[in-house]
């Protein structure tokens, strides 16, 4: 079974791919991870994709797609892979379809954890970092013992600038931009099933097992 994990910065993704590749024994597939794996073991995919991936700048479908197929055919994946991070646009849904067409596979499911913009901004904005040795913190799930103040150095916490609520809105909205065709696209192909992000996270997880055992 292949599945695509939907869902804007915040929602949980990563969190529940972990605990999915364990219960059902389904690889986790990143980007990220392809990216740097490859560009690591200087394939030739890797060494055509490090300009790109070294600028920032989005690595053409075509070597990103390569990189799919290539980890797709390893032997954890004959029982199929859960997709995080791609496809980011619907041309790039288009693409990895067409290339799992072409390999005789195709997209099963694609699970979109919905939570609200007004959640996503209190989990992503109440992230403060000690400057100095550069421990972590969060407001809600992750607090100092002393507020404003790291347990481990005593220094001033300080937010990033990316951290701050009205930066944070704008970054989902435009996450939202591109998230919103592509919730349309597999909901057309009647592949979409969207799941409650808000609630505790073993709730998600038993929502989305059951997303994938019910095919």
């Amino acid at each position: 079974m292949f599945v695509v994990l939907l869902g804007l910065p915040g929602a949980g993704k990563g969190t529940q791919a972990a605990r999915l590749k364990y219960a059902l024994g389904l690889p986790h597939v990143t980007t990220g991870d392809l990216f740097r794996e490859n560009i690591a073991n200087e394939t030739e995919l890797g060494q055509q994709a490090k300009p790109y991936y070294d600028a920032g700048d989005l690595v053409p479908n075509e070597l990103t797609i390569g990189m799919v197929l290539d980890r797709i055919r390893q032997p954890d994946c004959a029982r199929g892979c859960m997709f995080d991070g791609y496809p980011r646009n619907v041309e790039q849904a288009v693409a990895l379809d067409g290339a799992l067409t072409a390999a005789g596979k195709t997209i099963d499911k694609a699970l979109y954890i919905e939570v609200s913009a007004e959640e996503l901004v209190r989990r992503l904005s109440g992230r403060w970092t000690c400057p100095k040795c550069g421990a972590v913190y969060h407001e809600v799930s992750q607090p100092p013992a002393k507020a404003g103040v790291c347990d481990r150095c005593g220094s001033e916490l300080a937010q990033r600038s990316d951290d701050k609520p009205d930066v944070v809105r704008n970054r989902l909205q435009v996450n939202m931009g591109n998230m919103q065709p592509l919730i349309d696209y597999y909901s057309g192909q009647a592949k979409l099933t969207t799941i409650d992000g808000e609630r505790d996270p073993d709730a998600v997880t038993e929502d989305l097992k059951r997303a994938l055992e019910d095919g």
